[in-house]
């Protein structure tokens, strides 16, 4: 076990410019709370943003009445949260770029959910919205508590309570 955890230690110092993005990638910066660079966090949040849209867009023409009303308010929340990245990216405030297309595994997820109908679509939307939240809450929290842009770091701190809303919603979906 110990050697993996220095492998990947070495591997991390031995490529400064890459080790954030492969940090934040394999999850060991979430795993260890280290607050992603801002064009990850930017990166990561945009992608994550239009994962929830599309596949809660899917979501309104193949689940059930509770899962179609959680998929109305994911689309109006991730809009609204892809609105603001957007403003602070192009009032200057934060010098990066959003992606404008998913990332090949969010892309797969989609895919994925694209191949199903029914209860099959139903139980994997559910499993991915609680995922995906997990993700952005621990993104967004790291960020908001860690971040190296003041404007990026006061919206993902602002931010992260509604993403840990969802995910209570999400969780409750089953149930």
């Amino acid at each position: 076990m110990k050697l993996p955890l220095i492998a990947l230690a070495a591997m991390l110092v031995a490529t400064p410019l890459a080790a954030q993005s492969l940090g934040e990638k394999s999850g060991v910066n979430s795993a260890l709370g280290i607050a992603p660079k801002t064009a990850d966090f930017v990166s990561q949040a945009a992608v994550s943003d239009m994962f929830e849209i599309e596949s809660s867009k899917l979501a309104l023409e193949r689940s059930d009445g509770p899962t179609k009303a959680f998929a109305e308010q994911m689309i109006k929340d991730h809009e609204k949260t892809s609105i603001e990245l957007k403003g602070l990216i192009s009032s200057g405030k934060v010098k990066e770029s959003a992606p404008t297309a998913l990332d090949s595994a969010h892309q797969a997820k989609l895919d994925k959910l694209k191949g199903l109908k029914g209860t099959d679509f139903t139980k994997q939307y559910h499993d991915d919205q609680v995922s995906a939240h997990q993700e952005a809450v621990s993104l967004f929290q790291r960020y908001g508590k860690g971040g190296d842009n003041p404007a990026l770091k006061e919206w993902a701190a602002k931010t992260a309570p509604a993403l840990e809303h969802h995910l209570d919603m999400a969780k409750k979906l089953d149930n």
